[in-house]
């Protein structure tokens, strides 16, 4: 059945099953204008959105309808998770083609209610709307904080260490080989597609993080070099990342290879990871429990603006600010 037939009202009522993980703080969900919720008391409210559009975010010949509901949604919640924050509740908004099956936003929306299950977010409401020029979602969500454990990019330190918590460029790589296709002769393309078309937020080690020292953070969407300039610039310090530091898995190595580029440009450019690079003091980044995720040292917050990459051989080089720019 195609939506023209199915209507907005019909459609609706295929959404709204199972579409409340955690009712505690719900008062009223999908169904009436407007959702409502009572935050919990004594909480900072955090708020976030993003809008991915066919043909610029996502391909529907390299994606599933489920894995673009999964990652319409996660790299929502990476966002909360820089922020130390616990995402509770999205609203989702789409722009659909009138041609298209009812049965893919079926599906769409089973990505989202999985991703919504694992992280015990709420699906409390949205909008549905005809596109004439191909799909589009946007995704916001609500989330919460204690005042005293939000974390901004703005709170560096000199002598901070830098630190991300996974291996970084797995993502653009694993988009590149995609659209060269037939990567699925090559067993190491797997996890670099995985990572691509559903990244997992890191919602819990941003919150650990927000109890355990970190003095700032940003999530990785746009590349290490983009963001680490961001919290550079944010915090009013320089910052010095070491090439030889940061974290190339053994698959973006093999991959890089197979495409003829360098896997640290991936990693410093390619963006989309949705790991989380922070600052924290020496002396906290060595109380940080191991089992909370994996924590790599990058490099150091310094004197001086903008962000320096530093060489095996010493040599060192300014890094500009990288990655997808809409305008550009």
């Amino acid at each position: 059945m195609k939506l023209s037939e199915l209507g907005e009202f019909g459609l609706i009522d295929l959404i709204k099953e199972n579409a409340v993980v955690d009712p505690t703080s719900l008062v009223v969900g999908i169904g009436d204008d407007a959702a409502v919720y009572v935050p919990e008391r004594g909480k900072l409210e955090l708020l976030t959105t993003d809008m991915l559009v066919e043909k610029v975010h996502f391909d529907l010949t390299t994606t599933s309808p489920w894995q673009l509901g999964y990652k319409a949604v996660a790299v929502n919640l990476s966002d909360i998770a820089a922020m130390g924050g616990k995402p509770c509740h999205i609203v989702v908004s789409l722009g659909l083609p009138e041609e298209l099956p009812a049965e893919f936003v079926v599906n769409l929306y089973k990505g989202i209610k999985e991703i919504c299950r694992e992280f015990s977010v709420n699906l409390v409401g949205g909008d549905t709307v005809s596109s004439p020029l191909g799909l589009v979602i946007n995704v916001t969500v609500a989330g919460e904080v204690e005042p005293a454990r939000l974390l901004r990019r703005s709170g560096a330190k000199i002598g901070d260490l830098v630190v991300v918590t996974g291996s970084l460029g797995n993502s653009a790589c694993g988009l590149d080989l995609l659209i060269r296709r037939g990567w699925e002769d090559y067993e190491y393309a797997w996890p670099l597609v995985t990572a691509h078309l559903t990244p997992r937020p890191q919602v819990a080690v941003g919150q650990n993080l927000a109890t355990r020292g970190a003095t700032s953070a940003n999530d990785i969407s746009d590349g290490l070099a983009s963001e680490a300039n961001e919290l550079a610039k944010a915090s009013g310090f320089g910052i010095k990342l070491y090439s030889d530091k940061i974290p190339l898995s053994p698959e973006l190595i093999e991959g890089a290879a197979l495409l003829g580029k360098r896997p640290l440009d991936y990693a410093l450019y390619g963006g989309e990871d949705y790991q989380l690079v922070f600052t924290i003091s020496p002396k906290q980044f060595a109380c940080l429990p191991q089992s909370l995720g994996q924590f790599i040292v990058v490099g150091e917050v310094t004197e001086g603006e903008g962000v320096t990459l530093v060489e095996p051989n010493g040599r060192t080089k300014m890094l500009a600010p990288g990655g997808y720019n809409h305008f550009q």
